[in-house]
């Protein structure tokens, strides 16, 4: 089975969605620590995002079209594996697993018009692998991870919620902190299965913020990344032709981000369930593909904090991949169908989010040594 279906494009290039459940946008994959051998890869993947609402309330009963909030994103990735011994693997990963782009412009919403979010991260997970025999192993590590943003809060939905001037902004200076993983993993290698558990911590960020209230003096902010839960799965279920399938859990509702000044949560969101189920087709030596679809169920109702509009989405997945004895090149397209949402600052419905999508690309380039 060595180096044998493309499932791999699927799960570490097109995991993200644009503004999928909270900041989430790689789903932090673990899978290159399974790679036979010696072995380096690269990605980059682009994410278009169509996020457009609607002002329909008592606060504006003529209503008003927002125009596009989403902001198209970038992601890169890349990692290393080998074998220190015959039982032990290293595995070092990069990713930019938190993001969020949006962006109401001046003129569009009149409740939300200037309000923007961005944040963005790095984070480097060193895992090792530990064989306990042909079939059970387990793994785990440290991840360390970076991120800044900056929030701006404007709009008439601001000024009626009593914002003073209608107007906030914070900028969240870049911090890194330190979080582990830790997992287990079960194989059957003559029918290619392999069912793998992963927990990755929280992590706690302690960020310099700027707040426009006073912006002369410095405020500490704590903030934490989610844990989650990863459950990995693939078995073949006929010549060349793999079934796999993922569930993550992701305890968002932990990210509050409370400035000193401003004292109220800027993000509020929910914990999430992501699911995927696909399957994966080697066609000959060389070409592979895989089609899967991601269905995210995210807690709660579907009033949203404006700076993440969805709630859950729906996707469609397809991977191909070339490939010989010492090198692939994977390619992957994913169209994300986003969950409609109402933003709701401080509570109040303000600007309905309907039928709104996203379209990822990306590509990948791995190598044996």
């Amino acid at each position: 089975m060595k180096h044998y279906i493309a499932a791999s494009v699927a799960t570490t290039l097109l995991a993200s969605s644009a503004m999928a459940s909270g900041l989430d946008r790689t789903g932090q994959p673990i899978g290159l620590i399974f790679e036979e051998g010696t072995y380096a890869e690269f990605s980059f993947a682009t994410t278009d995002v169509e996020l457009s609402g609607n002002d329909r309330t008592s606060l504006n009963p003529f209503g008003s079209a927002s125009g596009d909030v989403g902001e198209r994103f970038n992601m890169l990735s890349g990692g290393f594996k080998t074998d220190i011994t015959e039982e032990l693997s290293l595995a070092i990963i990069y990713d930019q697993p938190w993001g969020v782009d949006v962006n109401y412009a001046v003129g569009g919403s009149a409740l939300l018009g200037g309000t923007m979010a961005q944040a963005d991260s790095n984070a480097i997970t060193a895992l090792l692998r530990y064989k306990i025999n042909d079939r059970f192993s387990v793994h785990g590590g440290l991840r360390y991870q970076e991120i800044d943003g900056e929030i701006n809060l404007a709009g008439g939905a601001y000024v009626a919620a009593g914002l003073p001037g209608g107007t906030y902004n914070v900028k969240v200076n870049r911090d890194g902190a330190f979080g582990w993983v830790a997992g287990v993993a079960y194989e059957i290698p003559e029918i290619a299965l392999r069912a793998a558990l992963t927990y990755n911590s929280e992590i706690t960020h302690n960020f310099v913020t700027n707040e426009s209230y006073s912006p002369t003096v410095p405020t500490t902010t704590e903030t934490k990344t989610p844990q989650s839960i990863n459950l990995d799965f693939q078995t073949g279920v006929a010549k060349d032709t793999i079934a796999f399938a993922n569930i993550r859990w992701a305890e968002h509702s932990v990210t509050d981000l409370k400035p000193t000044v401003f004292g109220r949560d800027l993000i509020d969101l929910d914990d999430s369930f992501t699911y995927t189920i696909g399957v994966g087709r080697r066609f000959n030596d060389n070409w592979s593909a895989s089609l899967a679809y991601i269905y995210e169920d995210a807690d709660g109702d579907n009033l949203v904090s404006p700076l993440a509009p969805t709630h859950g989405m729906e996707a469609i997945r397809l991977g191909v991949q070339y490939q010989t004895e010492k090198m692939k090149v994977a390619a992957g397209v994913r169209y994300t169908k986003l969950g409609d949402a109402v933003a709701a600052p401080g509570g109040t419905p303000v600007t309905n989010f309907n039928d709104n999508d996203a379209l990822s690309l990306a590509v990948k380039v791995g190598f044996y040594f």
